[in-house]
């Protein structure tokens, strides 16, 4: 299955991959939050996690967006209707989660940013962002890691005529 960029149901996500949610938030203006990976300087993602046993993608993408920027105030605009995997840089296979996954399988959120910025708050109990910006949809995929830009091209694609 490596390789594969966009397939499978909401309900099983395929097999290898590991079963987690991604959300795209945007502000009043349309633009799209982006934080910049503690752990990869220069490496800027939407918000990711994985999904917990019986939770629901909107569910796990609320609790993943306030764990990772301390954002609570959002509506939901549309949950994606399929996964949408990548696969894992080949020196990133073995190292993360155990060597279980070759990739993320991922359903998507789209979210409205209803609040203020003064709630992001990145200093979280396990902080995973250093930084964050508002990027223009058109931007968006193009500041991305190589191999989630698939995916991110995939999502903006979906959520794009919702957007406005």
């Amino acid at each position: 299955m490596r390789g594969a960029a966009v397939t499978g149901s909401p309900g099983t996500p395929p097999e290898g991959y590991r079963p987690c949610v991604g959300v795209m938030l945007v502000d009043g203006r349309g633009r799209v939050f982006t934080g910049e990976r503690l752990d990869r300087p220069g490496a800027w993602q939407m918000p990711q996690g994985g999904m917990e046993p019986g939770e629901t993608p909107e569910a796990a993408a609320r609790r993943e967006l306030e764990e990772e920027t301390g954002i609570r105030s959002v509506s939901c605009l549309a949950v994606a209707g399929d996964w949408k995997t990548y696969d894992l840089p080949d020196e990133l296979v073995g190292r993360l989660w155990g060597g279980r996954y070759v990739g993320q399988a991922q359903i998507w959120t789209l979210f409205r940013f209803t609040g203020t910025e003064t709630e992001i708050d990145l200093a979280t109990e396990e902080p995973e962002f250093g930084d964050w910006k508002w990027s223009p949809l058109p931007a968006l995929v193009r500041e991305i890691v190589p191999f989630k830009r698939e995916v991110y091209a995939a999502v903006v694609r979906e959520f794009a005529p919702l957007i406005g």
